[in-house]
């Protein structure tokens, strides 16, 4: 069986304001063209198809859209909510649209309940594991504790159990959307930290065939069995070295995996530029980037004048303007923004205790307390979007 892995559509999202809608819409006509040109026999979402849980009705006009034109191909879609995306709102509809054979699973409660598909070698089973909130979800899985880890295991043990119950030889295959040990993220992703702890291990996917993973930004592979697609297009500067594309993944008579990275369409490079603005200006290496979507990085040690007005003569998609001047490691000056980058906000919070009571962090007590704070505005927030609010 052969199909299309994707995730992270964000649809509604833009880039440093720069409305991105064109470009999804690009992206879509070439899923489904790639769809119809590979005979593929279905196409995996892996969650986070809207970029907030109330989308705009742009984004909304191009889901019904992207839906209208999977199913004119007559091609068997099956997609998941991710962190983003309000499950309620997405799985309204559901039971009225599968009958187009687009299979949204949005409700945790049906992680062990798959679309079965099938081709010439038999059947294969499909499971949709959407975005599981670790406190909300809990009870209904039965979870042994409030965990990414905990409760992803007690999905994947539904899944299991109903794979054992079907005829042997029954192929699998899982979406779920989460942060799993060893992939690389990138600035463009939420937090789904809980209680400190974000990522789970890629064994809590064993027994199935292959798991098609979103949520982080980046297409990699985990193992030859657990990959993420990536999003189709680049949604901050930390992207700029990646290459967006799908999975075409083929799935042999016996499970066997095969995959290969099909190109999505590049609305404009990246370009990440860092220096004295006098050297960005005159340096002829650079011309390359004259068209790119670009940050600049400014190192004077004294800021110059007009310095955007004068970088977009030369790099007229300027979207990004740092100052970072260059000082001593240790300067107490430097940028606050820099200081926070690539910390979670348990660190944030822990630092900013640590520093008001000069130099003295927090005890396990008080981490505990900081803790369920966090995690208790990502359960409200994670309600909210639920509830569509």
């Amino acid at each position: 069986m052969r199909f299309l892995h994707t995730s992270d559509w964000h649809l509604g999202r833009s880039f440093h304001r720069v409305d991105l809608l064109g470009a999804q819409r690009a992206f879509v006509e070439h899923l489904v063209r790639t769809a119809r040109e590979h005979s593929v026999d279905a196409v995996l979402v892996a969650g986070d198809v809207y970029d907030r849980a109330v989308p705009p009705l742009a984004a909304v006009e191009l889901f019904d859209e992207a839906l209208h034109r999977l199913a004119g191909i007559g091609v068997p879609t099956v997609m998941i909510s991710g962190n983003h995306d309000s499950a309620r709102r997405l799985g309204v509809g559901a039971g009225l649209i599968e009958r187009a054979g687009i299979h949204l699973r949005t409700d945790p409660a049906g992680c062990g309940t798959p679309v079965v598909l099938a081709d010439e070698h038999g059947d294969v089973a499909f499971y949709g594991l959407p975005y599981l909130e670790p406190a909300l979800v809990k009870d209904t899985l039965g979870a042994r504790a409030a965990g990414h880890a905990a409760v992803l295991e007690a999905a994947m043990d539904r899944v299991r159990a109903d794979l054992a119950a079907r005829p042997p030889g029954t192929r699998s295959v899982v979406l779920a959307h989460a942060f799993v040990t060893g992939g690389a993220a990138s600035d463009s992703e939420r937090d789904i930290t809980v209680g400190g702890v974000a990522a789970v291990p890629p064994e809590t996917f064993g027994g199935v065939d292959y798991a098609a993973l979103g949520h982080l930004h980046g297409c990699q592979t985990i193992n030859d069995r657990v990959r993420y697609s990536g999003s189709p297009l680049a949604y901050s500067f930390s992207e700029a070295d990646h290459r967006k594309t799908m999975w075409l993944v083929e799935l042999g008579a016996d499970g066997g995996v095969t995959a290969e990275r099909v190109d999505c369409p590049v609305p404009r490079p990246l370009a990440r530029l860092r220096g004295r603005l006098d050297e960005l200006l005159e340096d002829p290496a650079l011309e390359r980037h004259e068209e790119s979507w670009t940050e600049v990085t400014l190192t004077d040690s004294v800021r110059p004048q007009e310095p955007m007005a004068r970088l977009v003569r030369r790099f007229p998609h300027v979207l990004s303007l740092v100052f970072e001047p260059d000082r001593a490691p240790e300067d107490a000056l430097a940028s606050y923004a820099q200081r926070l980058r690539g910390r979670s906000d348990q660190q944030i919070a822990e630092d900013f205790v640590a520093h008001v009571r000069g130099g003295h962090g927090p005890d396990e007590r008080e981490r505990a307390v900081l803790t369920e704070a966090l995690d208790a505005v990502r359960v409200e927030r994670a309600e909210r979007e639920g509830a569509g609010r």
